[in-house]
């Protein structure tokens, strides 16, 4: 079986634009916390909603907007910038009130003509992503108006057969949903430990609190690391008290004043790169001149943002052997850290790729390992940031990251941490590779399902 086309503008669909009008908010009118969600760039990534990093207007300012309210099954397409991604704000996005920023759009979809997981997964596929390379190739400044995506070509697929697609696919990316939902709730374990130990002091805190009592502060350290209760502790294995006591003696009973504020005794303040060489990726250029359809990965910054993982898996583009002259070709598991457009975000590499002077990187380092500086970076990325020049910040410079004041603590206290984030982060990773497999079936199937090439009817596929 194959499907004919239609174009978009004949497909029940309603295009929706944000409001650009005079009332179109501003930095002034933003807060962390309000009324409606107000949707920027990097809240809609090529894996749907995003939401660590938001913004709210009050509910006056939503009540002046003209347009761009979203409704439950309404689909959202980044029109400017980072073009083609797509998000669903199905029934379990936990906002009531959304409103899209002036580079998206939104696609309504007649419900009688159109399963909405279905025409989600329809706008996430290369079937669009096509499309949309085609229409804005070769523009300066990329941008996708309405008037050209009412040109994107749909296959007209009957409901009920969109509706088996749908489960076909839907269990495939319920799958990878909740993968992203362990890894997310594993990141922000491992991101509590590191705020425990190097921001709050909890078990320098704890031993203090119960020297002053007259208490057992190792044992009032083990309940801070652990977070369990004395009685808990106690039930505990012979082997894992063991290793819980070993780490609260690495911590001192005591805080003394510092560069930074209080910081445990023992522990030091000193710049960044006392500790670390820091250098810059290259670009061959003009780049268009090095680019190939396949040979060496080279990691762009969209590689970075498009997956909100610590990890870097794969690239979408790659340069030739001549270009390596030019550019920084570094092995799987070297960290970088980007230094513009989306400055301060750290990524570990799981394979050998070029990075461009977009990135920087660290061939040589002592005292801190990497695991150590991923976390320490998300911690100091607000800072970091808020150094840069002018109201639009667009570099991170090498000496900005050098002489960024730093804690130090003792060699054998990272290495605890080390031991303790690096078993999470192998978790992450397994993780990671589940859903690049299951997202690789998914991407090659649904084509094969829009074409007809793969009957639904007889579809026996599982997903493992």
């Amino acid at each position: 079986m194959s499907f004919n086309t239609l174009l978009l503008e004949d497909a029940g669909i309603q295009l929706i634009d944000g409001d650009r009008g005079k009332n179109y908010p501003t930095q002034s009118h933003f807060s962390n916390k309000g009324f409606c969600l107000f949707l920027s760039a990097k809240n809609v990534t090529n894996n749907g909603f995003e939401f660590s990093d938001l913004v709210f207007i009050d509910k006056n300012r939503d009540e002046l907007l003209r347009a761009g309210k979203l409704q439950r099954g309404d689909i959202v397409v980044t029109t400017r910038g980072t073009i083609g991604n797509v998000a669903l704000y199905s029934d379990t996005v936990p906002f009531e009130h959304i409103r899209i920023n002036s580079g998206m759009i939104i696609f309504r979809a007649d419900e009688n003509i159109w399963n909405r997981n279905f025409l989600y997964f329809l706008l996430s596929s290369e079937h669009i992503k096509k499309q949309i390379n085609s229409l804005t190739s070769g523009s300066a400044v990329p941008q996708l108006p309405a008037r050209d995506i009412k040109k994107f070509e749909l296959p007209k697929i009957p409901k009920k057969i969109q509706d088996r697609i749908d489960k076909i696919i839907g269990d495939l990316h319920f799958k990878i949903h909740i993968n992203n939902q362990i890894n997310q709730t594993l990141e922000s374990i491992a991101q509590s430990i590191f705020k425990s130990w190097f921001i709050d002091f909890d078990p320098v805190r704890a031993k203090i609190a119960a020297k002053q009592e007259g208490k057992d502060t190792e044992l009032a350290a083990m309940c801070a690391i652990s977070g369990k209760s004395e009685v808990e502790i106690q039930q505990m294995s012979d082997d894992d008290f063991i290793e819980l006591q070993a780490t609260a003696a690495l911590f001192p009973d005591e805080l003394v004043e510092s560069e930074l504020g209080e910081v445990p005794k023992g522990w030091d303040a000193i710049t960044l790169g006392n500790f670390l060489e820091i250098k810059r990726g290259g670009s061959p250029r003009p780049i268009q001149n090095f680019m190939a359809p396949t040979g060496y990965p080279w990691v762009k910054i969209a590689d970075a943002t498009a997956d909100p993982s610590p990890f870097l898996f794969k690239t979408k583009e790659f340069i030739i052997k001549e270009g390596l002259r030019k550019t920084v070709y570094l092995k799987k598991g070297s960290l970088i850290l980007t230094n513009s457009a989306t400055p301060g975000l750290p990524k570990f590499l799981e394979l050998d790729a070029c990075i461009h002077d977009g990135w920087l990187y660290f061939p040589q380092k002592k005292h801190f390992s990497d695991n150590y500086l991923y976390f320490l970076f998300l911690k100091l990325r607000t800072q970091l940031v808020a150094q840069g020049n002018g109201s639009v910040f667009t570099n991170l410079k090498t000496d900005i990251l050098r002489n960024q004041v730093v804690l130090v603590p003792t060699k054998e206290v990272i290495e605890k941490f080390d031991f303790q984030v690096g078993k999470i982060l192998e978790m992450m990773k397994t993780q990671c590779i589940q859903s690049s497999n299951l997202s690789d079936l998914r991407d090659t199937l649904l084509p094969k399902l829009l074409s007809g090439k793969v009957s639904v009817l007889g579809f026996q596929g599982e997903v493992a």
